[in-house]
């Protein structure tokens, strides 16, 4: 709290809420950050983990102490494991393994993860969901749901940065972690679109022993990319384990649109080839191709200082009002990034970088957008860990080359030439169905000789009512009725007719 006390982009309301929150409180000097986050609940713990991969911008030591929310807190009870796996499959925890250890060998906020051994001899490691953690996580956002709308109640800045919309993201992103077999369908549809890519790979599924709680998945021999030493020690290419790092990402998030969004050191293994082995696909991130184009056209515009475009960009996505001026926004840009640009993370001040980019956020009426949170989010996480394996390295020329190629592949005559072709030949490939829908619509003839054209005839009804619009109509249908019982009871009463003649 002292930290956003201290922050000038904070609202003011914001900060007199977290002075009023630490009266009476014990300060220590080094706070135990990831004490705090795992005592507000599940929640907060992803934000925790999110942080320990940016040292530069929380600090070496709050980094460092961040990073036991990765894979160790607390362990469950093992007898409530067993009770989760036999309870959701069904069947004894014999059946399902020839060995499973009672130790974790990693826990986290959501599940904690056993080493196994299939009757088949196999090698795997057993992800559970924490038991009770769906209805705890359900209280937690119900809080900050609840927190979200009052500080956007406050306007201003706090209504600009969409508070409400942030926390429905992150339930929906969580919500989705929770279901087990859907992780297991993002590491699959991950594999396919990376393919053989070198220096990275997906541990592979055992679809028999995943459901909803619990995933099963080959298992990984590594060292871990939050052990710098344990890397160092066993001759890995640093640099160039940050240059593979840089360039899968770029992969996953511009040229497959689909992306592993959890990417903190605890999910990331080293091989000893040297290959990076990820895991936890639980929170996974898309974009759309317009927005891919977007994205490789900004990062583009920023490494080749052409901040005209970018600027166009933005305001073509309508990230910015249309009201501001594309001229001023970008040379609002240049400021930023023309200090930066060419130049190793080394020698950035990046917090000073996005103290300008979140100045230039408020100054155009930049509202948040929820939709790429989760790439903006993924996009830092990444930057930290190849800072950390290669403190010299210099983004721009790492991603420059890939994303140049591949604005060249997507934007280039020969994609615009492709693309047509490909959308010309899918409307040729519906003509077939739209004939059967009209078909359907309006079905042509049978066999049988069309009728002749009938006659009109007026129907009684019909013509008495446009005699007599008013509806007393009904008046000659009521007098028929009355003659017609009274002869019916004086045929009925002969004697009657005889002294009526007489």
């Amino acid at each position: 709290m002292r930290g956003i006390e201290n922050d000038r982009n904070a609202p003011v309301q914001v900060k007199r809420l977290c002075r009023i929150a630490r009266i009476g409180t014990r300060q220590p000097a080094e706070p135990d950050y990831a004490g705090a986050f795992q005592a507000i609940g599940p929640a907060a713990i992803k934000l925790g983990q999110a942080l320990a991969t940016r040292p530069d911008l929380v600090g070496e030591i709050p980094a460092r102490n961040l990073l036991s929310l990765q894979d160790s807190l607390p362990p469950v009870d093992f007898a409530q494991i067993r009770a989760a796996v036999e309870g959701t499959f069904g069947r004894p925890l014999e059946e399902l393994f020839a060995r499973f250890d009672e130790q974790p060998v990693g826990a986290a906020s959501m599940a904690q993860v056993h080493r196994a051994l299939t009757p088949d001899g196999r090698d795997v490691a057993v992800k559970v969901l924490r038991p009770g953690i769906r209805e705890q996580f359900a209280r937690d956002i119900d809080t900050y749901e609840w927190a979200a709308a009052h500080l956007e109640a406050l306007g201003g800045e706090a209504a600009r940065l969409r508070p409400r919309a942030v926390v429905a993201n992150l339930k929906r992103w969580t919500y989705r972690e929770l279901d087990l077999r859907r992780e297991a369908a993002s590491a699959s549809e991950l594999a396919e679109i990376m393919g053989r890519a070198d220096g990275y790979r997906i541990p592979a599924t055992d679809w028999d022993r995943t459901n909803g709680s619990v995933m099963t998945v080959e298992w990984v021999d590594g060292v871990k990319m939050s052990d710098i030493a344990a890397l160092r020690a066993a001759g890995h290419d640093l640099p160039g384990l940050a240059k593979t790092l840089v360039l899968t990402f770029l992969t996953q998030a511009i040229a497959g649109g689909f992306f592993h969004a959890d990417m903190h050191q605890g999910n990331l293994f080293v091989q000893a080839d040297g290959t990076i082995v990820a895991i936890d696909f639980g929170i996974m991130g898309r974009i759309n191709r317009q927005a891919r184009l977007w994205l490789a056209e900004i990062l583009y515009g920023l490494m080749t200082g052409n901040y005209r475009r970018v600027a166009e960009i933005h305001f073509e996505a309508q990230y910015v009002p249309a009201y501001h001026s594309v001229e001023d926004f970008a040379s609002a840009l240049r400021a930023v990034g023309e200090p930066m640009r060419g130049k190793p993370v080394s020698e950035l001040s990046v917090g000073q970088m996005l103290d300008g980019l979140f100045a230039i956020t408020r100054d155009f009426d930049m509202a948040v957008q929820p939709h790429l949170l989760l790439l903006q989010k993924t996009m830092v996480m990444v930057e930290g860990l190849a800072t950390a394996l290669d403190p010299s390295i210099n983004m721009w020329d790492v991603s420059g080359p890939f994303v140049k190629s591949w604005i060249r592949d997507e934007l280039g005559p020969e994609a615009l030439i492709v693309d047509r072709l490909r959308a010309d030949f899918d409307t040729l490939q519906r003509l077939p169905a739209l004939i059967r829908r009209i078909e359907e619509k309006f079905p042509p003839k049978g066999g049988a000789p069309e009728q002749l054209p009938l006659p009109d005839v007026d129907l009684i009804w019909s013509r008495n009512a446009a005699r007599k619009p008013d509806g007393n109509h009904w008046s000659g249908y009521v007098l028929a009725a009355f003659l017609g019982g009274l002869a019916a009871w004086a045929l009925s009463h002969p004697d009657i007719l005889t002294r009526l003649a007489g």
